[in-house]
């Protein structure tokens, strides 16, 4: 048996500790609470105030760590200063207001603020105002603890603040001494002192940043790695307000996930935030003392991680065919192997598709549905199975005596393959790649992210050392493919699965070779000669089989003649008796009394589908011509002569006749498995396997040969090709 190292120690991955957590300790920073004038952000507080009212309710302890009053106070004291001003003083503003008296008259409106917003939500808050010196005394730390203990059983919600007017320091927004000096590490200090589950601390950014944020250069941190960013992070200028600014929260933020709490900095300007933080959602820059076990201390570069898979790609086509066929061997059993752990994260990527509202038609792309990892490391073995790819001589010359050609197969070099749902798409195209050769990068969807994840790593887990796990290389952020799009030195072919939107914007995007399809609109025509079992049979498979798939039929074209001798009303009967909605173009609406199509050019991928009546055979190409997408067409008819013209005058990548549209797939046509179905009309079309990710070489064998002006070489050109 083939475990994954990750199967049987499985560490709890990035985020998922928040289905834990019950005490949350937020802090909100000067930036946050007021405007850029220096007046409170009433909005954002009471939002603010709405997240925790709602998190109180669900039955969350909540702890509210708040600065501002500072802030808040000298614009107050300006204002009145400026009241009580006379001509004189007007014309010489100069002046500096003491900060201990800004936070003196600022704590008051801020708490005044807090309770009125508190009190309209019906929930309770609780005033709290601390220093340094108090938590040098041990019984102050006990009876604070034993009050917020008392408060949060009521549910009330604690309010911290530092008390900035009597504080003792010499210099309380410069000096960094003591325990504490800011709200960022008093709220840090809390956290550890109460035995906190979360520490959120909201900003006027994302979240933390590998530069400052306004240079476009900087890339957000989802995930702070002490070992990696300690060292490498440029920060901007301190808080426009307050005096913490994001240096302060990354050291209080450090100080209290290794010593256990686990924090995130985001955003405190959106009004559900703190929600997603709850949720679970990839936001903000997390904290957490066991993050160099989820990441890569030395995250890779876009550039690297191709050259990288370049690299294994030719150890790997360097390997002796038996062990490259070994490679594939040893995923499928690690495939079969690990299917309780992959069902585990496949089944949190489904309840979580869910739960977030998508459609059931990618619900039902997303599920890997018992029996498919099975399938899946049969299909593997299938290729494993087939003829060597890899140096095939596809023709053999002799140009002159002693002088050989030959025009050999080679893999592409790096594929970049970006796709939608489905992950058994990773499986089929990790496996092609390896088939032919060929180094890979995959984007996955985020609906996806953890069955992909497992995935990758079962699969890489079976790849040698002496070729690298490196080959296969998965891209964790959407933010990362722009940048692999601009690499049209490193990478080879860019396939995209997905929507016609995706990849419109991949062609946009890059200078690379794209192959791939958008929409899979496949129409299947009944002709008047159609035998009615044989039109049930596989109208009925292409549309219910599996309506989710590319290849299942989206239109029924019906010849008009059968609108008279019963077989249409037959076909619409059967489909609506198995649960498919209908809706016509402007014939078939009429005559069958159903809602008109809004488009021809419309892919259900679920239980729906278009039916029009159309002439003949040559309209039902015109109607494919017009309305499809060049993926799949099929007539059903017992005239071979209309079967003739209708298999040459429809220009798609699969064209059938009497069989359903769902034969088109890499596995039914022996391909053991495809990257997907191409609708280009260059490189490869149709379904996409080993072949399509080759591309061929010369390799000319000589005795000393030179050109020399072609002077004494007599040309044979002799083809050679067993």
């Amino acid at each position: 048996m083939w475990l994954c190292p990750f199967a049987e120690n499985a560490m709890e991955s990035e985020r998922t500790f928040m289905r834990n957590v019950k005490r949350v300790f937020v802090k909100v920073g000067t930036a946050v609470v007021t405007r850029a004038d220096g007046r409170l952000a009433v909005g954002r507080l009471g939002a603010l105030c709405e997240q925790l009212k709602e998190l109180n309710s669900q039955g969350y302890e909540i702890v509210l760590v708040t600065s501002g009053a500072v802030g808040l106070g000298r614009q107050r004291l300006r204002y009145r200063k400026l009241v009580n001003s006379s001509l004189a003083d007007l014309q010489n503003p100069q002046y500096e207001l003491d900060g201990k008296a800004c936070a003196a008259v600022g704590q008051s409106s801020l708490m005044a603020l807090y309770d009125t917003l508190f009190s309209q939500l019906d929930v309770s808050s609780s005033q709290h105002l601390v220093t340094d010196t108090d938590f040098r005394n041990g019984s102050f730390r006990k009876q604070l603890s034993e009050t917020v203990k008392s408060l949060l059983a009521l549910k009330v919600i604690p309010i911290f603040n530092e008390n900035d007017a009597v504080s003792t320091r010499r210099a309380p927004y410069e000096d960094s001494s003591g325990i504490f000096w800011d709200n960022d590490s008093l709220a840090g200090l809390l956290a550890l002192e109460l035995q906190a589950d979360l520490l959120v601390l909201l900003s006027d950014v994302e979240g933390l940043y590998s530069g400052p944020p306004s240079d476009p250069d900087s890339k957000l941190i989802h995930t702070y790695i002490k070992e990696k960013h300690q060292g490498e992070i440029t920060f901007g200028d301190k808080s426009r307000l307050g005096r913490g600014g994001m240096t302060a929260k990354v050291n209080a933020a450090v100080c209290a996930a290794y010593a256990g709490i686990p924090v995130v900095i985001t955003s405190g300007y959106a009004t559900d935030s703190i929600i997603k933080v709850l949720q679970g959602k990839r936001i903000g820059t997390l904290f957490h003392q066991d993050a160099h076990l989820w990441t890569s201390v030395k995250e890779v570069g876009a550039r690297e991680m191709a050259v990288a898979a370049r690299e294994c790609s030719r150890r790997l086509q360097a390997m002796h065919s038996d062990d490259r066929r070994k490679i594939l061997l040893d995923i499928a059993d690690a495939l079969e192997a690990n299917e309780s752990l992959i069902k585990v994260e496949n089944e949190a990527d489904v309840a979580d598709a869910q739960d977030a509202g998508y459609d059931k038609s990618l619900v039902a792309r997303l599920a890997l549905k018992p029996g498919k990892i099975a399938s899946l490391a049969k299909s593997v073995r299938v290729l494993a199975e087939m003829e060597e790819p890899i140096g095939q001589v596809l023709k053999r010359t002799e140009l002159a005596d002693g002088l050989i050609l030959e025009k050999t197969s080679c893999p592409l070099g790096v594929l970049l393959i970006v796709f939608e749902s489905r992950p058994d798409a990773l499986v089929q195209i990790a496996s092609l790649a390896i088939r032919s050769g060929n180094g890979l990068l995959l984007k996955g969807g985020k609906e996806a992210k953890r069955s992909n994840a497992i995935l990758h790593k079962v699969i890489t887990s079976a790849i040698p050392k002496s070729i690298g796990n490196k080959l296969i290389g998965l891209v964790a952020s959407r933010e990362d493919i722009p940048d692999l799009l601009k690499l049209d030195d490193v990478i080879d072919l860019v396939i995209p699965r997905g929507s016609n939107k995706l990849v419109s914007q991949i062609k946009e995007l890059t200078k690379i070779p794209v192959l791939g399809h958008s929409d899979g609109i496949c129409h299947v025509y009944v002709d008047k000669s159609a035998k009615v079992d044989t039109a049930k049979r596989i109208v009925l498979d292409a549309k219910i089989d599996y309506p989710a798939a590319c290849n299942a039929m989206e239109t029924l074209l019906v010849h008009k003649d059968l609108s008279s001798n019963g077989l249409l009303n037959t076909l619409t009967k059967e489909l609506q008796h198995e649960g498919v909605t209908l809706y016509g173009g402007p014939r078939a609406s009429s005559l069958l009394n159903i809602p008109e199509a809004h488009s021809f050019h419309h892919e259900y991928s679920s239980m729906a589908c278009t039916i029009e009546i159309v002439d003949d055979v040559q309209a039902a190409i015109d109607h494919i011509h017009q309305h499809g997408s060049s993926h799949t067409d099929c007539i059903v008819t017992e005239n071979h002569e209309v079967a003739e013209i209708f298999l040459h005058g429809v220009d798609s990548a699969a064209v059938f006749h009497n069989a359903s549209t769902r034969f088109c797939d890499g596995a039914r046509f022996g391909l053991g498995a495809e990257v997907g179905i191409s609708t280009s009309r260059i490189h490869a079309r149709g379904p996409v396997g080993v072949e399509g990710l080759l591309t061929t070489r010369w390799i000319l064998r000589g005795s000393g040969q030179v050109v020399d002006g072609d002077k004494g070489v007599i040309y044979t050109h002799r083809d050679l090709t067993q």
